[in-house]
């Protein structure tokens, strides 16, 4: 399951983002500090294959992929120094997989802005530079106890401590270890510590409704330029909350035609989500019975017993092989019965790399 921490400034559309997605109802309103408890909301994967292999199928339920997002209040300047309240709730998004950070991009003077005009330049700079403080403080205590350990001839020791030095370098300049240009093999050596700036990070830019539908304002542009400038490997995704919590009020059969009504082909939780998948390098494959239809994420170049060990371990520990058969086979031939019979269905061993769309039939044995 992907899990996505939410994080911004106050009065920058987070709250309104995490009610639209996922129908929690947490509190938003005009003020700093609304969200003074964390929220964690699910939302399921918008998937249109799932709902034609249903059609076929016909199974008893249907079950989607899911996403975790776990909303906390709003940082603000000096929030590792105390100031405001975010920074007593970043624990709570330590675990997730990777960082929302929501930037306003909007001019609205009924709604207040924590820090006066309209910056995301500014405002983003503010953001890293209070997680690459927490990541300091975090930092700090495991570096004091591997240099005592280094040098007593600790060999473990010894090979982290150029790592953490580098990264206490960054972070004390109040940058993000984004910037940083961490090997795989010093990220893993950190891992252990589950910093906030080494996790992967999308941008929501919440831009106003006309806006989204039309050509980018200035303020959109200069977030695009300063992300791209710093060398982030980070994607930009435009959304209206506005937008997002009327079409959260509507009925499922009635929010296509709202989009449409907007010039817009698809929710900014779609966007959202499908950046969140491409940024981490996730798939999706199927398994598609009489009992059940069910989309389950896994990661790109997984192998069938890894794939299989998604549903339960004891899959991925006695697998013996995976039938197989590309969505598209699975609907031209309307199902199990027409892709076996046109040969579709193939037996793939410990070795196959599970493709995106793929639906499995495991066959195991503990």
């Amino acid at each position: 399951m992907l899990k996505l921490g939410i994080v911004g400034l106050p009065n920058v559309g987070k709250s309104t983002l995490f009610n639209a997605l996922t129908a929690a109802k947490a509190d938003a309103a005009n003020y700093p500090f609304c969200t003074v408890e964390p929220n964690v909301g699910m939302v399921e994967v918008p998937d249109p294959r799932l709902n034609r292999l249903t059609q076929i199928v016909q199974p008893k339920r249907t079950v989607p992929a899911v996403v975790q997002f776990v909303d906390i209040a709003g940082l603000v300047k000096g929030a590792a120094e105390g100031e405001g309240l975010g920074n007593k709730f970043l624990s709570n998004i330590r675990e997730t997989d990777a960082i929302v950070h929501v930037v306003r991009c909007f001019e609205d003077p009924d709604v207040t802005h924590v820090m006066g005009a309209i910056d995301p330049v500014r405002d983003r700079e503010v953001v890293e530079f209070e997680l690459a403080l927490a990541d300091l403080a975090a930092l700090e205590k495991r570096l004091d106890k591997t240099r005592r350990s280094a040098r007593t001839g600790d060999k473990e020791a010894q090979t982290e401590l150029p790592v953490l030095e580098k990264a206490y370098s960054f972070l004390k300049e109040g940058k993000g270890l984004w910037e940083a240009r961490l090997t795989s093999a010093e990220k893993a050596i950190l891992a252990p510590l589950t910093l906030l700036t080494t996790k992967p990070v999308l941008y929501a830019a919440n831009v106003s409704d006309t806006e989204l539908a039309g050509d980018e304002g200035p303020h959109l542009r200069t977030l695009r330029d300063a992300v791209k400038k710093s060398g982030e490997q980070a994607e930009v995704v435009p959304f209206s909350a506005k937008i997002e919590a009327e079409l959260a009020e509507l009925p499922p059969e009635d929010r296509a035609d709202f989009l449409s009504s907007l010039g817009l082909e698809s929710a900014g939780l779609d966007r959202l989500i499908r950046a969140g998948y491409k940024l981490l390098g996730l798939e999706t494959y199927f398994t598609a019975g009489e009992q059940e239809v069910r989309a389950w994420t896994i990661h790109r170049g997984d192998t069938a017993p890894k794939a299989a060990g998604v549903i339960h371990t004891d899959f991925e520990r006695g697998f013996i092989r995976a039938e197989t058969v590309s969505y598209d086979s699975f609907v031209g031939n309307e199902g199990w019965k027409g892709a076996r019979e046109q040969g579709a269905v193939r037996s793939e061993g410990k070795e196959y790399v599970v493709q995106d769309g793929d639906v499995l039939l495991f066959r195991f044995n503990v």
